[in-house]
């Protein structure tokens, strides 16, 4: 029996909650998830924002790319099919093993690695650009660490885009319905949303950040903000995932695509 709860957790228990979580989730969200997200696509969000079509990071053949927190590593798939040199990292192993048939399936093969976000194992100024569609950054307790690693392994000039749950959406329940045309929820509790087992253990951890939190953390991680793309939801898009649908996407933003630069030295 899984109990949601808000309470405060540390680095270390977040971490171990998500790689319990995506650990043990990995099969059944590629079953769920993964004709929309498809095999070799880069799809930013539920709303269905995809890369092909936006081209948040500008043209990346012969680019040195980091996914961040790369699931399965679609996104990752389409970058090499684009000609970027790709590397990627997840907290699950269980996700990248699932990726490793995904590259059977489609014949690209993405290098891969486990590892946390708040310690990405990269050398300094390794890559020109790092990029996240829902990876990682939600599910650490320390976002400005996280970020400062990432700012750590791009080079002077290096492209940051990734894409998290919009924070207006934390203070409406969890229900893509009208019915979830509410507010439930103070905008300012940090409080992450957590899920414990029946021995109270936790098994998954999202945290919240209030707009001004994630431009305070961008900066302070030393990052020149460029673009904030909050998504409207599209027409013909019937998709329903967990708190998005477009009976609500079509009022307010579910997601919140952040793009930001490392200065030049």
């Amino acid at each position: 029996m899984v109990e949601p709860r808000r309470v405060e957790l540390s680095g270390a228990e977040t971490s171990k909650a998500s790689r319990t979580y995506w650990d043990s989730a990995a099969e059944e969200y590629l079953a769920e998830h993964g004709e929309f997200l498809g095999d070799d696509r880069f799809i930013w969000s539920p709303e269905g924002v995809d890369e092909a079509a936006a081209q948040l990071l500008g043209p990346v053949q012969g680019k040195r790319v980091l996914e961040v927190g790369c699931g399965a590593a679609q996104c990752s798939r389409w970058l090499v099919g684009q000609g970027a040199n790709v590397v990627a990292f997840d907290i699950s192993v269980e996700q990248l093993r699932v990726g490793r048939e995904l590259d059977r399936r489609t014949g690209s093969v993405v290098r891969t690695v486990a590892a946390d976000a708040v310690a990405i194992p990269f050398k300094d100024n390794g890559f020109d650009v790092a990029c996240s569609a829902f990876g990682a950054l939600p599910f650490v307790a320390d976002a400005e660490a996280a970020l400062g690693e990432i700012a750590r392994i791009l080079k002077p000039g290096g492209l940051l885009v990734f894409s998290v749950t919009h924070p207006i959406r934390w203070s409406m329940p969890d229900d893509p319905t009208p019915a979830g045309l509410r507010i439930t929820q103070s905008y300012f509790d940090r409080t992450p949303y957590v899920e414990v087992d029946s021995d109270g253990t936790p098994i998954y951890a999202e945290h919240h950040r209030t707009t001004g939190d994630w431009i305070r953390a961008l900066t302070t991680a030393g990052f020149v903000i460029d673009d904030l793309l909050e998504p409207e939801w599209p027409a013909g898009n019937h998709n329903v995932w967990g708190g998005w649908g477009p009976d609500r996407g079509r009022l307010v933003p579910g997601t919140a695509i952040w793009s930001a630069h490392k200065p030049q030295l």
